[in-house]
């Protein structure tokens, strides 16, 4: 694994030499098998060069062969992978624009919001946060507030106050009438909350506006 990293860490280099067709055609065999390796520091290590990888292959060849890993990676088993995970769908719509992003990784992100497992979650508000920044106020507003507005009803408190960060955070962008209508109220009830680490994260949340 560590050889094939070391080819992909360079990539900008090798893509220099032999183009970046059979560039792709010889990396994507090793891209794939090292993002689904055993270890998760291999995983760790591979999801890390995904920009540079998104910025060298283009938009149509990464739509078909490895945007749906950048997803599945939202669901592994460690949580420095997810982290990891989160981050990169940032550094993606940074590479590929607003509208690739819409299209091709809020839904999926946004689908995790109905997952049993509160980590997966919780995993979605971290995405959810990540991506706002990028994405703008219109689309944040339109499109990742109101399922950060539902999770704040969640049934799992760590849910709940992982929410009220993502408000907090998206709040930023957003403008004084949308703040005051929709977050603030949704934060000041986090505020009253049964659970002391939820109202906690939400008067945090709220000193934050």
């Amino acid at each position: 694994p560590e050889v094939r990293l070391n080819v992909i860490s360079h990539l900008e280099e090798v893509n220099r030499v032999v183009g970046v067709e059979l560039l792709s055609q010889s990396l994507l065999p090793a891209i794939v098998e090292l993002a689904e390796d055993r270890s998760w520091r291999i995983r760790l290590a591979i999801l890390e060069y995904v920009p540079l990888l998104a910025s060298q292959l283009g938009a149509s060849f990464f739509d078909r062969n490895l945007n749906s890993l950048c997803l599945r990676w939202l669901n592994d088993d460690v949580c420095r992978v997810r982290a990891a995970a989160t981050a990169n769908l940032k550094s993606l719509a940074e590479v590929f624009g607003v509208e690739w992003a819409l299209t091709n990784v809020v839904p999926d992100v946004l689908g995790l919001a109905k997952s049993p497992n509160y980590l997966r979650r919780i995993t979605m508000l971290d995405a959810l946060e990540s991506l706002a920044p990028v994405l703008g106020p219109d689309a944040t507003c339109q499109h990742l507030l109101p399922v950060a507005l539902n999770c704040a009803k969640d049934g799992v408190p760590n849910v709940k106050f992982r929410a009220a960060r993502a408000l907090a955070a998206m709040a930023d962008s957003q403008t004084e009438t949308v703040v005051e209508r929709s977050i603030k109220p949704s934060l000041v009830d986090l505020g009253s909350d049964g659970d002391v680490d939820v109202r906690y994260f939400a008067s945090q949340a709220i000193a934050a506006l």
